[in-house]
């Protein structure tokens, strides 16, 4: 059984996704994209696993979730940034990092281009938005997440209880149009402290780690 099978059957994908013009795609980005992803991408549409992770897509409905949006230039320029400052120290050199998703806390999830002929061969690592920890996993998108969603991977900078709501995979609701200004749960270039923060000198009971409850990202979201 191949990994986007197992993907499916774990978490399966809503009907009749629009089809995904890849040679264009590419062309964009100006780069081959991995055989998993472009399976993945086809199969479930934009949205997220399980209210959490959510993988940039082609038709993704904002700015903030679009595969050829302006996310992945503006991670890696922030990741260059904070290397030549010595804010963070990462694993990888962030010339070689390509964001490819983001989670409800602020993480985000990279492809590892290297060597970048071969995107077969690209692993994933995730980041820790408030610190200075990375997760890789040695395998590609789909495989990361299979293992991830059956328990089988315990991902550090993910929260311990993700799974508790089972596994499902939830479609992005049509907008007119794409690049949209709307934010999902928890915008990209925010940590999750800085919602932790807020939470706190506004009277909510937050948790110092894991996963924020979206009524309080709802309740900061409205107050930005």
């Amino acid at each position: 059984m191949t990994s986007i099978e197992d993907l499916t059957r774990l978490a399966p994908p809503p009907p009749g996704p629009a089809p995904i013009d890849w040679r264009a795609v590419e062309d964009t980005l100006g780069m081959t994209l991995p055989d998993d992803y472009k399976r993945l991408a086809g199969a479930y549409g934009p949205g997220a696993f399980c209210d959490f992770v959510r993988v940039y897509h082609p038709h993704g409905p904002t700015e903030w979730v679009d595969l050829t949006g302006p996310m992945p230039a503006r991670l890696r320029r922030q990741l260059l940034k904070d290397r030549d400052s010595g804010t963070y120290s990462m694993p990888h050199p962030p010339e070689n990092l390509f964001a490819i998703g983001v989670t409800d806390n602020g993480n985000h999830l990279f492809w590892v281009t290297d060597p970048a002929a071969d995107p077969d061969a690209w692993r994933l690592t995730v980041n820790e938005p408030d610190g200075h920890d990375w997760y890789t996993y040695d395998g590609d998108l789909t495989e990361f997440l299979v293992s991830a969603l059956s328990g089988r991977t315990r991902v550090p900078v993910f929260p311990d209880r993700l799974l508790d709501g089972g596994v499902f995979f939830t479609p992005s609701r049509p907008t007119g149009s794409n690049h949209q200004p709307d934010r999902p749960s928890a915008p990209a270039s925010i940590s999750g402290q800085a919602v932790r923060e807020w939470a706190r000198a506004n009277g909510y009971d937050v948790p110092d780690h894991g996963r924020i409850p979206a009524r309080i990202i709802q309740a900061w979201q409205q107050d930005q």
